[in-house]
């Protein structure tokens, strides 16, 4: 049954996909609002059917936040991107540049204003990803950004890069840390197993302004590990359950 509900999303995902892409392109020549609204018509359509289809929802811990600040989540699944960018207040997310060359996802990344980062630029990418993020915040929107810079298996070593550090150095602003267990139920070769149940998002307390770099890393990475452990715990209990 697994297979069967992962396909009805999949074959609901391309759709919906397909759909909004095409009938939504000149939102891409209008403002970065128009851009970026379609992209939260299309997490919530995905989301939808993602609970219709497979059986997979979410539950929201902790206290979502607002204005100009910097947040710092955990990475397993796609789940992940489409939900935050829907939960937080239009967000600017740190995502590689290779992702805008994708064909409609990409150029709606690009319209809604995403921080592109070249990997192989050093010292310049920081600095040029500050000054975007900078920009954002004078307008009152959060940052997003995955600090270990792609996904990572539930069971797999934390790998936090230094980038985080820097937006938050030279930012000097507040870092809501984020943890979640999605990739516990949105799994498989590609992603393409979806398994029913409840996938959890916790924004945790904000870690202040101010900290050292060494400091604020061992803090980032203590919260977001040690809760990521137990909603991981506490997943695979619910899977555990349904199987019985």
């Amino acid at each position: 049954m697994t297979i069967f509900r992962s396909a009805l999303f999949m074959l609901w995902f391309a759709l919906v996909t397909a759909i909004i892409a095409i009938v939504c392109l000149p939102a891409l020549v209008l403002s970065r609002r128009a851009s970026a609204w379609v992209g939260r018509q299309w997490s919530a359509a995905t989301l939808f059917g993602l609970k219709l289809c497979a059986g997979l929802d979410y539950e929201v811990r902790g206290v979502l936040p607002k204005g100009a600040v910097l947040v710092a989540s955990k990475h397993m699944s796609m789940w992940d991107t489409l939900a935050l960018y829907l939960l937080l207040k239009d967000p600017a997310i740190v995502l590689k540049r290779e992702l805008l060359r994708v064909p409609f996802y990409g150029w709606y990344l690009k319209g809604a204003g995403s921080i592109a980062i070249d990997r192989q630029a050093g010292a310049g990418a920081l600095r040029r990803m500050s000054h975007a993020a900078e920009k954002v915040m004078r307008q009152g929107r959060p940052v997003l950004i995955f600090p270990e810079g792609t996904r990572k298996k539930p069971e797999a070593a934390p790998d936090y890069k230094p980038g985080v550090a820097g937006l938050y150095g030279q930012m000097g602003v507040s870092c809501i840390p984020v943890a979640l267990n999605s990739g516990l139920f949105w799994t498989g070769p590609g992603g393409f197993l979806k398994k029913r149940g409840r996938i959890v998002v916790e924004f945790l307390p904000a870690i202040p302004a101010g900290l050292k770099r060494a400091e604020f890393m061992a803090v980032l990475k203590g919260r977001i590990e040690d809760a990521t452990r137990k909603l991981l715990i506490e997943g695979r209990t619910l899977l555990n359950a349904q199987n019985a």
